[in-house]
């Protein structure tokens, strides 16, 4: 199996990011959770995925964020090696206008917009790639992951 750093840190990153965008709080804040100093910038490029972090460190972050780091490390390790986000994800705009989960609102507009922008019978399924989810999970405030598995409930269905 070949691992692609770059992508793992990436993607261990966007966890991190996102754990802590849940919560709510800034780097900031969350490095004064942390037991020992890091400076912002260090955290920045953890989140951003362009700086490796060791495993203490991932531990004491992960501990700040009262998550387990092997849950954190889990969820990275599907979205890296798992089916799910490797390819495209189809989706009718339809279904995710109808859905009424408050987490979801930001996508609900963007599809509402879509559909409006439709040209008379053209098929209200899209496809997503990995970029487009990735962003819209974090407009959603949720990890690439979580969002993956909403918009399954939806109907939509991924490919590779």
């Amino acid at each position: 199996m070949q691992i692609d750093t770059a992508a793992y840190q990436r993607v261990l990153g966007d966890e991190l990011r996102s754990l802590r965008k849940q919560r709510g709080w800034t780097r900031k804040e969350l490095n004064s959770r942390l037991q020992s100093e890091i400076s912002l910038q260090t955290l920045a490029t953890y989140e951003l995925g362009t700086r490796q972090v060791s495993v203490v460190r991932l531990v004491e972050i992960c501990a700040a964020l009262a998550v387990p780091a092997h849950e954190v490390l889990a969820r990275v390790h599907e979205r890296v090696f798992g089916d799910t986000p490797t390819g495209h994800l189809s989706l009718n705009l339809v279904a995710v206008v109808a859905d009424e989960r408050p987490e979801l609102q930001p996508l609900r507009r963007w599809a509402q917009g879509r559909l409006q922008a439709l040209p008379m019978g053209q098929s209200p399924q899209v496809h997503l790639d990995l970029p487009a989810l990735e962003y819209m999970a974090q407009l959603c405030q949720l990890s690439t992951v979580e969002l993956i598995r909403a918009l399954r409930d939806l109907g939509g269905t991924a490919r590779r």
